[in-house]
C-alpha cells in the first residue's frame, strides 16, 4: 500500500505520481515491486529493499545519498497474545519524507490521524519528528505494561500459599515461559530504543536538513524520552532475571523434594532385599512352595508393585508434561 498524507485531509492511496503532489509524508506499507517503484519516481531517490532495512551494522542504517538521508531501526509491534519485530525505514529529502515499513503500527496511524486534523503545513522534518515522537510514547506503554506483568509475575513467584505438589510444577514451567516470553520483549524494546537514538542523533547532527529552533527542541525531548526508558529497560533487565533465578530456584527445591521422597522409599526397600538376599531360599518349610496359586499371586504381586507407584506418582503431579 503506498498512502500520501496531507495536513487537513484523510490519506490518500497513491497510484499515479499526480496522487503525491502535495504530500510532505508518503507511507510505504508492504509495498508491491510496483509500488516500490512508484516510489522511486516519485521521490527521485532509492527505495531501500526490505533485506537492506534489516541490516545491522550502523553504515547500513544511517547513512546518505544524493538528497537523502536514510534511516531504519527495527521497531518491536505487541499484540494481545504475542509481539515481533519489523524493520522500518525513513528517507528524508527535501519537502518530503517516505517512510517503509512491512507491518501496521499503531504510532504511525496515530501521526496519520493528527496530519488529517491539523491546518498548518506540514514539513519532512516536522513529520519525522512527530512519528519519532509517537513511537517513542507507544514504546513507554509497551515498558508501563511489561513492567505490570512483571509485578504480577513477581507476586505469583511469592505468593504466601503454597501449592500443592500437582499444582506446583505447572504453575512453574508457565512462570517459566511467562519470565521467558517478557525477558525477550525487554531486549526487543532494547534493540528499538537503540536504533531510535541513533536516529535523533544522526538527525541532530546532519547539516543536510536544518531543524528549526522549536523542532530541535522537540528533537531533545525524545532524546532525553530515550535515555529514561532505557534506564526503565535496564532495571526491567535486573527484574527479569531475578525472576527467572528465582523461579529455577524453586523448580530446583521441588526436584529436590521429589528426589528426597525417592532416597527414602528406596532405602525402605533396601533391607528387606538385602535380607532375601541372604536367607531367602534357606529354608526347608517354606509354605509357599505347595501353593497351587503361589504363582499367580506372585504375577499379581509383581503387577501392584508397577501399578501402585505409578499410580502414587500420577496424583502427585510427576507423571506430568
Amino acid at each position: 500500500m503506498f498512502l500520501a498524507h496531507r495536513p487537513g485531509a484523510p490519506a490518500r492511496t497513491v497510484t499515479t505520481a499526480e496522487d503525491a503532489a502535495g504530500a510532505a509524508w508518503l507511507d510505504l506499507l508492504s509495498p508491491t515491486e510496483e509500488e516500490e517503484a512508484l516510489a522511486a519516481e516519485v521521490t527521485g531517490l532509492r527505495v531501500p529493499t526490505r533485506a537492506q532495512l534489516d541490516e545491522i551494522e550502523s553504515s547500513s542504517r544511517l547513512f546518505m545519498e544524493g538528497n537523502g538521508v536514510y534511516l531504519s531501526t527495527p521497531l518491536v509491534r505487541k499484540t494481545p497474545d504475542d509481539f515481533f519485530v519489523s524493520p522500518v525505514g525513513f528517507v528524508l529529502m527535501p519537502g518530503r519524507l517516505l517512510t517503509i515499513r512491512y507491518t501496521g503500527f499503531s504510532a504511525f496511524d496515530v501521526v496519520a490521524r493528527e496530519v488529517a486534523g491539523q491546518a498548518a503545513p506540514l514539513v519532512s522534518n516536522e513529520a519525522g519528528i512527530m512519528l519519532l515522537e509517537a513511537i517513542v510514547d507507544r514504546l513507554a506503554d509497551i515498558l508501563e505494561h511489561l513492567g505490570q506483568a512483571l509485578d504480577g509475575m513477581s507476586k505469583d513467584v511469592f505468593q504466601s500459599e503454597e501449592p500443592s505438589q500437582a499444582q506446583a510444577g505447572a504453575l512453574l514451567r508457565n512462570m517459566l515461559r511467562r519470565v521467558g516470553r517478557s525477558g525477550d520483549l525487554s531486549s526487543s524494546v532494547r534493540d528499538s530504543l537503540l536504533g531510535l537514538e541513533r536516529i535523533s542523533i544522526f538527525l541532530g547532527e546532519n547539516k543536510r536538513h536544518d531543524l528549526s529552533e522549536r523542532l530541535q527542541s522537540r528533537l531533545a525531548t525524545v532524546e532525553r524520552d530515550i535515555r529514561s526508558l532505557n534506564d526503565f529497560v535496564s532495571q526491567t533487565a535486573n527484574k527479569v532475571q531475578f525472576l527467572l533465578d528465582a523461579t529455577l530456584g524453586f523448580i530446583s527445591i521441588e526436584q529436590n523434594n521429589g528426589m528426597k521422597i525417592l532416597t527414602v522409599v528406596s532405602f525402605i526397600g533396601v533391607a528387606p532385599t538385602l535380607v532375601a538376599g541372604i536367607y531367602g531360599m534357606n529354608f526347608h518349610d517354606i509354605p509357599e512352595l505347595n501353593w497351587k496359586y503361589g504363582y499367580w499371586y506372585s504375577l499379581a504381586l509383581m503387577a501392584a508393585t508397577v501399578a501402585l507407584p505409578l499410580i502414587w506418582f500420577w496424583r502427585r503431579g510427576w507423571l506430568g508434561k
